[in-house]
Protein backbone atom coordinates (compact mmCIF):
# COMPACT_ATOMS: atom_id res chain seq x y z
CA UNK A 1 0.00 0.00 0.00
CA UNK A 2 1.41 3.41 -0.73
CA UNK A 3 0.35 6.73 1.02
CA UNK A 4 1.01 9.34 -0.63
CA UNK A 5 3.50 12.06 1.45
CA UNK A 6 1.31 15.19 0.34
CA UNK A 7 -1.37 14.04 2.74
CA UNK A 8 0.74 14.52 5.25
CA UNK A 9 2.76 17.35 4.41
CA UNK A 10 3.58 20.76 6.39
CA UNK A 11 4.53 24.00 4.98
CA UNK A 12 5.96 27.04 6.74
CA UNK A 13 3.90 30.63 4.96
CA UNK A 14 6.28 33.44 5.39
CA UNK A 15 4.55 36.99 5.50
CA UNK A 16 6.74 39.79 4.47
CA UNK A 17 4.63 42.72 5.31
CA UNK A 18 5.30 46.40 4.17
CA UNK A 19 4.61 49.89 4.49
CA UNK A 20 4.47 49.43 8.14
CA UNK A 21 4.12 53.10 9.10
CA UNK A 22 5.55 53.15 13.01
CA UNK A 23 7.10 50.65 15.04
CA UNK A 24 4.48 50.80 17.72
CA UNK A 25 2.31 48.27 18.93
CA UNK A 26 2.48 44.47 16.14
CA UNK A 27 1.50 43.47 13.65
CA UNK A 28 -0.85 40.27 13.31
CA UNK A 29 -1.45 38.06 11.00
CA UNK A 30 -5.21 35.72 10.67
CA UNK A 31 -5.13 32.84 8.78
CA UNK A 32 -8.39 31.08 7.07
CA UNK A 33 -9.12 28.39 5.16
CA UNK A 34 -12.38 28.90 4.20
CA UNK A 35 -15.23 31.11 3.40
CA UNK A 36 -17.39 30.48 5.95
CA UNK A 37 -16.26 32.31 9.15
CA UNK A 38 -13.28 34.80 6.62
CA UNK A 39 -12.96 37.64 9.00
CA UNK A 40 -14.72 36.49 11.76
CA UNK A 41 -12.08 36.14 15.34
CA UNK A 42 -13.38 32.71 16.26
CA UNK A 43 -12.73 30.98 13.00
CA UNK A 44 -9.08 32.02 12.54
CA UNK A 45 -7.14 28.85 11.51
CA UNK A 46 -3.75 29.98 12.61
CA UNK A 47 -2.56 33.30 13.76
CA UNK A 48 0.62 34.86 14.52
CA UNK A 49 2.08 38.41 15.93
CA UNK A 50 5.28 40.24 15.86
CA UNK A 51 6.49 43.34 17.59
CA UNK A 52 5.98 46.14 14.65
CA UNK A 53 9.34 47.62 12.51
CA UNK A 54 8.78 51.09 10.70
CA UNK A 55 8.86 49.77 6.99
CA UNK A 56 8.39 45.87 6.70
CA UNK A 57 8.34 42.96 8.92
CA UNK A 58 8.34 38.91 8.93
CA UNK A 59 5.70 36.51 10.39
CA UNK A 60 6.17 32.88 9.99
CA UNK A 61 3.36 30.32 9.90
CA UNK A 62 4.47 27.15 10.41
CA UNK A 63 3.05 23.55 9.82
CA UNK A 64 -0.01 24.22 7.45
CA UNK A 65 -1.20 21.26 6.05
CA UNK A 66 -1.01 21.46 1.52
CA UNK A 67 -4.37 23.87 1.14
CA UNK A 68 -6.15 26.82 0.22
CA UNK A 69 -5.66 30.17 2.40
CA UNK A 70 -6.80 33.70 2.30
CA UNK A 71 -4.99 36.14 5.45
CA UNK A 72 -6.03 39.02 6.85
CA UNK A 73 -2.92 41.72 8.70
CA UNK A 74 -3.24 44.69 10.86
CA UNK A 75 -1.06 46.86 12.49
CA UNK A 76 -2.61 46.95 16.13
CA UNK A 77 -0.48 50.07 16.67
CA UNK A 78 -2.03 50.52 20.65
CA UNK A 79 -1.60 46.86 21.24
CA UNK A 80 -4.84 46.16 22.82
CA UNK A 81 -4.95 42.68 20.76
CA UNK A 82 -8.23 44.46 18.90
CA UNK A 83 -8.69 45.83 15.52
CA UNK A 84 -10.01 49.12 16.42
CA UNK A 85 -12.55 50.56 14.70
CA UNK A 86 -14.66 54.01 14.72
CA UNK A 87 -18.44 53.78 15.32
CA UNK A 88 -19.32 53.01 11.53
CA UNK A 89 -17.15 49.61 11.87
CA UNK A 90 -14.27 50.94 9.65
CA UNK A 91 -10.78 50.32 10.73
CA UNK A 92 -9.08 52.92 12.79
CA UNK A 93 -5.77 50.84 12.46
CA UNK A 94 -3.73 50.12 9.16
CA UNK A 95 -5.81 46.49 7.73
CA UNK A 96 -4.35 44.50 4.52
CA UNK A 97 -5.08 41.13 2.65
CA UNK A 98 -3.18 38.61 0.95
CA UNK A 99 -4.05 39.02 -3.00
CA UNK A 100 -6.80 41.90 -2.19
CA UNK A 101 -7.27 45.51 -1.44
CA UNK A 102 -10.20 46.98 1.03
CA UNK A 103 -13.07 47.85 -0.97
CA UNK A 104 -15.16 51.23 -0.53
CA UNK A 105 -18.05 49.71 0.99
CA UNK A 106 -16.12 46.52 3.43
CA UNK A 107 -13.64 44.05 2.76
CA UNK A 108 -12.85 41.54 -0.07
CA UNK A 109 -14.50 38.19 0.01
CA UNK A 110 -12.83 35.27 0.73
CA UNK A 111 -12.06 33.99 -2.80
CA UNK A 112 -10.23 37.07 -3.62
CA UNK A 113 -8.04 36.84 -1.28
CA UNK A 114 -7.18 33.15 -1.50
CA UNK A 115 -4.43 31.17 -2.25
CA UNK A 116 -2.62 27.60 -2.52
CA UNK A 117 -0.41 26.52 -0.52
CA UNK A 118 1.29 23.69 -1.60
CA UNK A 119 5.19 23.81 -0.38
CA UNK A 120 6.96 26.26 2.00
CA UNK A 121 4.98 29.48 0.53
CA UNK A 122 6.17 33.38 0.64
CA UNK A 123 3.91 35.86 0.69
CA UNK A 124 4.20 40.09 0.16
CA UNK A 125 1.69 41.92 1.48
CA UNK A 126 1.34 45.70 1.95
CA UNK A 127 -0.76 47.95 4.04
Amino acid sequence: MVFSTTVFAQHTLTVKVGNVSSAEGKVNVAVYNSKDGFLSFDKVLKNHGVSARKGSVDLTIKDLPTGEYALAIFHDENNNGKLDTNWLGIPKEKVAFSNAKMKTFGPPKYKECAFTVNSDYEIHIDF
